[in-house]
C-alpha cells in the first residue's frame, strides 16, 4: 500500500501564488507517474498535471499551463504543484495521485492507483 499526503493548501487572493506539496510513503516503488487533480463544488474531478518519475516528461490541462508548473524529487518521493495567477475558477479540492501501471502520462482519473485526501484551496475574486 502506498499512502498520499497532500499539504500547502489556503486562501489566496486572485493573483497570488500558492505551492502544493504530496509525500508519498508505504512500499517502495522507482517507476511511476505522480499527479494532481481537484475537483471543485458540484463538479467532477478534473486532471490538473502529471509529471513521470524521471521529471523527463510533464502533461498540463490547458486550463493551467503557463500558470501551474508541476516538479518532482525522486528521491523523497515528493511532488509539487506551483501555482501562480491563481483564479477564482481555481478553487477546489485538490487531490495528489499515483500511477504504477503506467507506459505513457494518463488523464483519467481511473488510471491511478492511490489517492491522498486533498488540500483545500480558495482563490478569492
Amino acid at each position: 500500500q502506498v499512502q498520499l499526503e497532500e499539504s500547502g493548501g489556503g486562501l489566496v487572493q486572485a493573483g497570488g501564488s500558492l505551492r502544493l506539496s504530496c509525500a508519498a510513503s508505504g512500499r517502495t516503488f522507482s517507476s511511476y507517474i505522480m499527479g494532481w487533480f481537484r475537483q471543485a463544488p458540484g463538479k467532477e474531478r478534473e486532471f490538473v498535471a502529471a509529471i513521470w518519475w524521471s521529471g523527463g516528461s510533464t502533461v498540463y490541462a490547458d486550463s493551467v499551463k503557463g500558470r501551474f508548473a508541476i516538479s518532482l524529487d525522486n528521491a523523497k518521493k515528493r511532488v509539487y504543484l506551483q501555482m501562480d495567477s491563481l483564479k477564482p475558477e481555481d478553487t477546489a479540492v485538490y487531490y495528489c495521485a499515483l500511477d504504477l501501471n503506467f507506459a505513457y502520462i494518463k488523464t483519467n482519473t481511473a488510471d491511478y492507483d492511490y489517492w491522498g485526501k486533498g488540500v483545500l484551496v480558495t482563490v478569492s475574486s
